[in-house]
């Protein structure tokens, strides 16, 4: 069994079940990572059962179910940011979007990825520095495994009723989307140091602050405990406070994101009127003109 056949059996995860909780162990990750970088070969596929003779510890199976989730999850990322950005994602991003804490453990990752026969050959990569050159994103899209979970996250969402969710709010509330019935709102998903989400966050805060009324809201959802990333409560308070957030903040959970299409590529909003229809659908970063027009015109079609 190789280490694709073992992500797709995780497809629970990859759709919206709850990840594995607590922390990594950066130890035995290292350890798995260093392995990795003197066994793998271009090429070659990954044998998982050698992995499991030689890393029969419970912090070093943790580590590798937690790679194993994270495989299956990546061509879906570097397609979607692609297709959606026009750009390509760095390995720098790859790591921060997947909490992938070892240095070069984005670049075997991807490895790997290029070494499985059931993974479309949809990148190119500089040879010298493992970083992804370009992005075959129709080779994704016609791939009987792949190309239903990237439209689901990329097509189909305006015009469409937003999902129903709830979510728990840091002061330990709840809100649900019910709360928010006849309410406009623009819906944020985002997670610690993302930098186009703190590039994003003013833009957010004065969205508030200039349409703001009783009938228009933004809310941010954080997706720092369904990446696992190491976040503390301390500092996402922290961050909230020094960004000036003047909208409430809650956290993202498992059937949310999977109800919202598993968004992969942060931040990523959606703009919803007053009726609960999904108007707008941004993936990535936008400037402040974009969404204070969208949120002004739909605002003309709701309000008196």
């Amino acid at each position: 069994m190789n280490i694709l056949t073992a992500a797709l059996m995780c497809i629970a995860t990859v759709t919206g079940a709850a990840p594995p909780q607590g922390k990594p162990d950066l130890e035995a990750e290292r350890r798995i990572v260093q392995y990795l970088k003197e066994h793998v070969k271009p090429g070659e596929p990954l044998i998982v059962s050698e992995l499991a003779k030689v890393f029969q510890a419970p912090e070093e199976k943790k580590v590798l179910d937690r790679l194993f989730n994270t495989f299956f999850k990546i061509p879906l990322f570097v397609a979607q940011y692609k297709a959606s950005t026009n750009e390509i994602p760095a390995l720098a991003d790859i790591s921060r979007q997947f909490n992938l804490p070892v240095d070069g453990e984005a670049a075997i990752l991807l490895t790997i990825i290029d070494s499985d026969p059931r993974v479309p050959k949809f990148i190119k990569r500089d040879p010298g520095s493992g970083e992804i050159v370009s992005v075959d994103v129709e080779m994704v899209r016609k791939d009987r495994r792949f190309g239903l979970a990237l439209e689901r996250t990329l097509t189909g969402w305006t015009g469409r009723d937003a999902p129903a969710f709830s979510v728990e709010l840091f002061d330990g509330k709840a809100l649900a989307s019910a709360d928010l019935k006849g309410k406009n709102y623009l819906l944020y998903f985002w997670f610690y140091g993302c930098p186009p989400c703190v590039k994003i966050s003013p833009h957010l805060v004065r969205l508030q602050e200039e349409f703001g009324a009783g009938d228009f809201t933004v809310l941010a959802v954080n997706a720092d405990r369904v990446l696992e990333l190491e976040i503390t409560d301390e500092q996402r308070a922290a961050y909230v406070e020094k960004a000036g957030y003047n909208f409430p903040a809650g956290h993202l959970n498992a059937p949310m994101l999977d109800a919202f299409g598993n968004v992969s590529v942060y931040p990523t909003l959606f703009l919803v009127d007053a009726k609960g229809v999904i108007q707008k659908h941004y993936v990535n970063y936008r400037p402040y003109e974009t969404l204070a027009q969208d949120v002004e015109n739909m605002l003309k079609e709701t309000r008196p």
